[in-house]
């Protein structure tokens, strides 16, 4: 499970156990309403990334979580708790779910929850209209081969029971339904034109969470009011009375940081570890991750990362413990597998084990045939540079271009050249999706090692390595129809110590989430991810 510290000395970024849903589901005492102002990096959500069901994009989740709610909601401790559904009942096959909802459930627009609309909502998620993937994969749907699918379809039984069902076992499923990408749709909003979902707004971001979307201005803000008529929250979480939810998009750091100290935000997300010291009395909170670190992701059908050999010289060559200090500090720790250490599943065997090594680089280089050299110091063989080209998207921080040009040097001391573009997200998603891409780059947080199939298996919506090992597959499949813990991690460590021997993936650092608050703000909690709640927030 993620572990996490709170201080109010914003210097203390030590790590200890996680906090789950906390409060009463009644108003706290305290606070007299008023205005919360969040501010967030944010910059992407105006590229069609406002409908739960097509982005997988975390600030997405972090904004949507205000307005949607789920079938169940998911604790710290990685256990389970009602919330629209009031109970459900697994099949002792495990080939499906059924679920009991709450009777008292309307949305911000007046309609009402029954199952009928809960199974449009899937219905949707798995719409090739949609475009779905994160949230398709979280249910055990694969849109690249539905007939191949561990789900199947939601069946309505009655007004208020709907049935979930599955060709195979799909452990993860309780998981995925907690999350903000399965939330609940009104009926009239999925009425409308994908596209308009797609980009968000008050007609179309409807739901039946705490907040209702009232205004939204792309790239600016989001402002949401407080849904007076919400009365099902999960048990135990506390309703605060902050009226409004001011969220300003604010893609700079610094100015984030200038913001909280200002007192013209009062929240602010996305704070590196190297700003803690700077942001005063604020409480911070700081969870190191789980799922997949930040990683480059090497194509293993492309050029010259065809051979394992270059792909394993690149991932030695990369210093990657003093690269990763030099921009950050000692905030982010040093990944050594596919998943993060706070993971289940992860295989502390690989811990250590493939240390900075130039000379070992050099001399996998050469074996792989690479022994000439142009004008430029690069690595040739038949006349032809040793040249990868590594493809991001537009917005980049300073700190990952910062990072990018040091991983850049340290593979040009070896001899390869590694070439950067950063581009538009449309021009981005046109290479990605043929897998036109060297090399790429991104964190992925999931609550346990079955994120991996997202990244490693045959149409994985985020294969960006285009891995495609039938023997791979079956192990995955195999951890993800298990409901065996010790099993599920024996499984996930086979797949952890395949990338180590591939090196399809090159893990990088887990990244912490730090969120930092100012002193007048009391009930904020935070879900599994450490994305915070403002369900209990009073100010």
């Amino acid at each position: 499970m993620p572990r996490h510290a709170r201080s109010t000395a914003a210097t203390a970024l030590v790590v200890v156990a996680g906090l789950g849903l906390a409060g009463c589901a009644a108003p706290a005492d305290g606070g007299d309403g008023g205005t919360v102002t969040f501010a967030i990096e944010g910059a992407n959500l105006s590229n069609g990334k406002m409908d739960p069901h097509s982005t997988q994009l975390d600030s997405s989740a972090l904004v949507l979580r205000n307005v949607f709610d789920s079938l169940v909601a998911q604790n710290a401790d990685g256990s389970f708790s009602p919330w629209l559904a009031e109970s459900w009942e697994p099949a002792d096959d495990g080939l499906s779910y059924t679920f009991t909802l709450r009777d008292d459930v309307t949305f911000s627009d007046g309609e009402t929850l029954d199952a009928e609309v809960v199974k449009a909502n899937i219905d949707h998620v798995i719409d090739p209209g949609t475009v779905s993937a994160k949230a398709a994969s979280l249910i055990g749907y694969n849109t690249e081969d539905p007939e191949g699918s561990a789900f199947q379809e939601a069946v309505v039984v009655d007004e208020r029971t709907i049935r979930f069902d599955f060709a195979r076992p799909f452990a993860p499923f309780l998981s995925g339904l907690a999350t903000p990408f399965l939330g609940v749709y009104s009926p009239a909003s999925l009425e409308l034109e994908q596209a308009d979902l797609a980009a968000g707004g008050p007609e179309a971001t409807v739901g039946s969470g705490p907040f209702v979307l009232s205004e939204y201005v792309p790239d600016q803000e989001l402002v949401l009011e407080r849904n007076a008529d919400y009365g099902w929250a999960p048990e135990g979480a506390e309703i605060g009375t902050a009226q409004t939810l001011d969220i300003r998009i604010l893609p700079e750091a610094s100015v984030r940081n200038g913001a909280l100290t200002s007192g013209e935000a009062q929240v602010i997300a996305d704070v590196l570890p190297t700003d803690v010291d700077q942001l005063g009395d604020a409480e911070t909170e700081v969870w190191e991750l789980p799922g997949v670190p930040y990683s480059l992701y090497l194509n293993v059908n492309r050029g010259a990362l065809t051979d394992v050999r270059v792909r394993e010289a690149v991932a030695r060559g990369i210093d990657v413990e003093a690269d990763v200090e030099s921009v950050y500090g000692e905030g982010y720790p040093r990944a050594w597998s596919a998943l993060t250490s706070t993971t289940p599943g992860y295989d502390a065997a690989l811990e250590e084990s493939w240390p900075f090594d130039a000379d070992a680089a050099e001399a996998l280089l050469e074996d792989a045939g690479w022994t000439g050299s142009d004008a430029e110091g690069f690595r040739t063989k038949d006349g032809e540079r040793l040249s990868v080209e590594w493809v991001a998207w537009t917005p980049q921080p300073d700190d990952a271009a910062a990072l990018a040009d040091l991983i850049q040097q340290d593979l040009a001391d070896i001899g390869v050249e590694l070439v950067r573009s950063v581009v538009e997200p449309a021009a981005y998603n046109a290479l990605y999706g043929p897998k036109e891409i060297d090399v790429t780059d991104w964190s992925f947080a999931g609550t346990g090692g079955e994120v991996l199939a997202n990244h490693l298996q045959t149409g994985g919506f985020q294969n960006a390595s285009a891995v495609s090992d039938p023997a791979l597959d079956a192990i995955l499949d195999e951890a993800a129809a298990s409901t065996d813990i010790a099993e599920q991690a024996a499984l996930y460590e086979q797949v952890q110590q395949w990338n180590a021997e591939q090196w399809a993936i090159v893990p990088l650092y887990a990244p912490t989430r730090i969120t930092a608050s100012s002193s007048d703000v009391e009930g904020l909690s935070y879900d599994i991810y450490g994305r915070p709640l403002f369900l209990g927030v009073s100010v």
